[in-house]
């Protein structure tokens, strides 16, 4: 059931940002046609193209279309990197054995520690029902983080310009691209707000909000009453504020990493370039385990906040 639950959400991963994906404009076309008709603003803007691509583009290039759907080069990657998971995920769990070894091994441990981990801050009920996401979406961005910093990924591709630079590149990290964080907060988002409803109900999570009971009668009563109104509504921001939060949390450490690693291999030249930059990539693996952890961690720490209440019924429970 586990295992269901985990393809389904690398296939939302996979799907979600197709419908994100930026499409060009008309207004770039009209402003490329306006360009070719006067060579004496050419010259100037093609200097500032030259230095912008020596950068991480913000936009993720498309490399084809499926009829409506536009498949960018992250995408790509993001297909790689599932696909990979999928695969070693099936591997290990093909002839399971009573005491792992090998490859079974190491998934049983991943995921027992990873359980460990989030039980102890959801609680021992909503870790069942929110696991297959909160360990689905580290294992993902971890390997999606650190796939991005293999050699090559930005390197492969057609359309080599003057600059020697692939206008196309055929590879780009996964969480290089904003759609892609965009579409995990906002699954998280859909999600928090179905567990959050499900395990204290709409009554309990306006509640939870607002607050609004139990705070006696008469004048200061009333006004605790009012003063709990404006911290439900600030919390209200809070909560709107978070999707925003997670998606470029995740996306500007990612894209400013890429674009550093690029920097210092060209300040280090064609032959020493490699040696310049391998502290940082050290760093980047740090980094990338660092995004992927804080990532899983924020959403799970969101998720206990508004469901303690209901572990905490269930604990007295079975005290009981």
């Amino acid at each position: 059931m586990q295992m269901q639950r985990i393809l389904v959400a690398l296939f939302l991963f996979l799907a979600i940002p197709l419908a994100l994906a930026d499409k060009p404009s008309s207004d770039e076309n009209k402003s490329e046609s306006h360009e070719e008709g006067h060579s004496a603003s050419t010259h100037s803007e093609d200097n500032e193209h030259a230095e912008h691509a020596e950068g991480l583009s913000a936009n993720a290039p498309v490399i084809f279309k499926l009829g409506p759907l536009q498949i960018t080069n992250s995408m790509f990657v993001t297909m790689i990197v599932a696909l990979g998971i999928i695969i070693v995920a099936q591997l290990a769990t093909r002839k399971v054995q009573l005491i792992p070894a090998g490859l079974q091994n190491f998934v049983e441990y991943l995921v027992e520690g990873l359980y460990g981990f989030f039980e102890s801050i959801v609680g021992p009920q909503m870790v069942k029902q929110t696991f297959w996401f909160f360990g689905t979406i580290f294992i993902f961005i971890l390997f999606s983080n650190w796939f991005g910093l293999i050699p090559g990924m930005g390197t492969m591709g057609w359309g080599m310009d003057e600059h020697g630079h692939f206008a196309q590149p055929l590879m780009r990290g996964v969480n290089a691209d904003l759609n892609m964080t965009l579409a995990m907060a906002a699954l998280f988002m859909v999600l928090w707000l179905f567990w959050s409803i499900k395990a204290i109900g709409a009554g309990g999570f306006l509640g939870h909000i607002f607050n609004v009971k139990g705070h006696g009668s008469g004048f200061f009563g009333i006004f605790l009453v009012i003063v709990f109104i404006f911290v439900g509504l600030i919390e209200v921001v809070s909560i709107g504020v978070r999707p925003v939060a997670l998606t470029f949390r995740l996306y500007g450490n990612v894209f400013a990493g890429e674009n550093i690693l690029e920097t210092v291999m060209k300040l280090g030249g064609p032959y020493f370039g490699w040696l310049a930059v391998l502290p940082f990539y050290l760093l980047e693996i740090l980094v990338g385990l660092v995004q992927a952890l804080v990532f899983a961690l924020l959403t799970s720490v969101f998720t206990a906040l508004m469901c303690e209440q209901h572990d905490d019924d269930h604990s007295e429970e079975h005290a009981h």
